[in-house]
């Protein structure tokens, strides 16, 4: 991992390279500093400057958010002929956000794999700009880049394996999502609570709703310690000093309902002669909700009795100290202005019905935790609803020591909950370790003969591009990139099953045997997507400056 030779051209407030990095699924751009070396970057691969300003991307070994097991981002060299700020305003108002929306839309619709979709796309450019160099038109790469991508999903729906969706095979599958996004220690904590929480909010012939399963930042401790509760963890804590700070084997009130004086919704008003009119008019606001706190004390002396079992109210709207003042005397336990996302979670983790009014309730309508307890950590305050009763709602307590370590653990939660519904909605999985690449490298060289024409090159440059996918994960492994290719298609020539990269060997192995599962959905999405990109960019003769034209006289 070295620096990039050279420094960057300065031009003025900018320079005339650029830089990408994925965050959630979205290819973000800034600008390079002039003078900066150009460390842990990969080269741009740009296309004739006679024609469209594209490029290739080439991930180099510990490059962020590559693929592998040292992961981090997509980051790129300068660019030879991008030389005025022209240019660069031109280069970044059209590729790039090509390259970008494809990356949300593979985000949005999978939630993985945009990395692979600007590696693949990028080559598919580079391996196009060989040809399009030597005079062949860029319509005929294209017509082969379609045929190539029809034979792959061919081979995608051959070599894809229906199987059981096993919580051993979800692990599987979470754990080569989890660990291109982490290191390999924290991606195996991660993978258990992960499948955990999926397979909990699950229910029968229901489509699996990843909105149940609460991700909740601690910035304490090390990433190690995130841990899966099942049940709900609230940022903010009772709001009297009186009240419990635990409380064991508890009935939980869900409601929505106001515990302090408010306004009217209309223009009102009241006119009083006296003081004696005014005192009666604070008497009779009091009382309102006097009246409306007594009915929770009295369900909670109905259900509790002189036991000693605890009373929580979780309510969203808001609580005056009157209020509280006379739950805390009754030991309840209350909080207010719960967030209204944490709702639903609450009735579907400890069960009951969230109320909207105070009128008609029974003991039918409360949940029940069987511990509550108050956590503070520096001046913030969490409330832990734990030992739920079957819960359908869980919380992802995410730990770390920085603001930084929290966001890469949280983007990649996400990606593994996706990774897991996906393998359960699809039914069937594909081998990973960049053996499905190969298969379809393969087939498609053996398949370039009944191809008519040029055409022909276009599916051989579809075929080498794919190929981009295992020597990156060789290359960032810190193996020697075409020895391990040349390994691990031997093998696969051989032995004819489909043979992937071992990242910790460098040599060929059988990803369905080591239990390295990629997504189909998230495969068959990518070949769709980076064909259609790759085509457009190719197709294109020409940018017009789109703008009013001023009208003269």
């Amino acid at each position: 991992m070295g620096a990039w030779p050279g420094k960057c051209l300065n031009l003025g407030d900018g320079c005339s390279s650029y830089c990408f990095s994925i965050a959630s699924g979205v290819v973000s751009q800034f600008p390079h500093r002039g003078g900066e070396d150009y460390t842990r970057c990969g080269a741009i691969l740009p296309l004739a400057p006679r024609r469209l300003p594209c490029w290739g991307l080439t991930v180099r070994p510990g490059s962020p958010w590559a693929l592998g097991p040292r992961a981090g981002g997509l980051q790129c060299a300068p660019i030879p002929w991008l030389n005025t700020a022209s240019d660069f305003r031109l280069l970044a108002s059209c590729t790039t956000s090509l390259i970008a929306k494809v990356a949300t839309a593979q985000d949005d619709i999978t939630g993985d794999g945009t990395t692979s979709n600007v590696l693949i796309i990028g080559e598919l450019l580079k391996q196009a700009d060989l040809y399009i160099s030597e005079g062949l038109h860029p319509r005929i790469v294209a017509e082969g880049f379609e045929i190539a991508k029809e034979k792959a999903l061919e081979v995608l729906e051959q070599v894809k394996v229906t199987k059981e969706m096993d919580r051993e095979t979800l692990i599987d599958v979470a754990r080569t999502s989890l660990r291109t996004k982490v290191h390999k220690e924290l991606a195996d904590i991660l993978t258990e609570a992960v499948v955990d929480s999926v397979l909990t909010v699950r229910k029968p012939d229901e489509p699996i709703d990843l909105h149940m399963v609460e991700i909740m930042e601690m910035k304490h401790k090390s990433e190690t310690d995130t841990t899966l509760i099942r049940g709900l963890v609230l940022d903010h804590g009772a709001r009297h000093p009186d009240m419990k700070k635990r409380v064991e084997d508890a009935y939980v009130l869900t409601c929505n309902v106001s515990l302090e004086y408010e306004k009217t919704e209309v223009s009102s008003g009241f006119f009083y002669k006296s003081a004696e009119e005014r005192e009666k008019l604070v008497k009779a606001e009091r009382k309102f909700i006097e009246d409306r706190v007594n009915k929770i004390i009295d369900l909670k002396r109905r259900v509790c009795g002189d036991s000693d079992k605890g009373f929580i109210v979780i309510n969203q709207k808001g609580i005056d100290p009157f209020s509280l003042d006379a739950l805390a005397k009754e030991g309840i336990v209350a909080l207010r202005r719960a967030k209204r996302r944490n709702m639903e979670r609450l009735t579907l983790a400890c069960g009951g019905t969230a109320m909207n009014s105070v009128e008609d309730l029974t003991p039918d309508c409360l949940g029940h935790a069987g511990l509550v307890y108050e956590y503070t950590l520096g001046e913030e305050k969490y409330t832990f609803i734990e030992k739920c009763d079957n819960p359908r709602s869980v919380t992802l307590l995410i730990r770390g020591p920085n603001k930084h370590t929290l966001t890469q653990i949280k983007d990649a939660v996400r990606d593994g909950l996706r990774a897991v519904k996906n393998a359960i909605e699809d039914g069937c999985v594909v081998p990973g370790a960049g053996a499905l690449e190969v298969a379809v490298a393969n087939a498609l060289v053996k398949h370039k003969p009944n191809v008519k024409g040029r055409a022909q090159l276009g599916v051989q440059a579809f075929a080498d591009a794919l190929l981009i996918i295992p020597k990156v994960l060789a290359q960032n492994s810190g193996y020697d990139p075409q020895e391990t290719l040349v390994k691990v298609q031997t093998e696969h020539a051989e032995s004819g099953q489909l043979t992937g990269v071992d990242l910790n060997t460098g040599e060929p192995m059988v990803a369905a045997a080591a239990g390295i599962w990629d997504n189909y959905n998230v495969k068959k999405q990518l070949l769709h997507s980076c064909t259609v990109i790759a085509s457009n960019i190719l197709l294109v003769d020409e940018i017009m400056r789109a703008g009013m034209s001023s009208l003269k006289g």
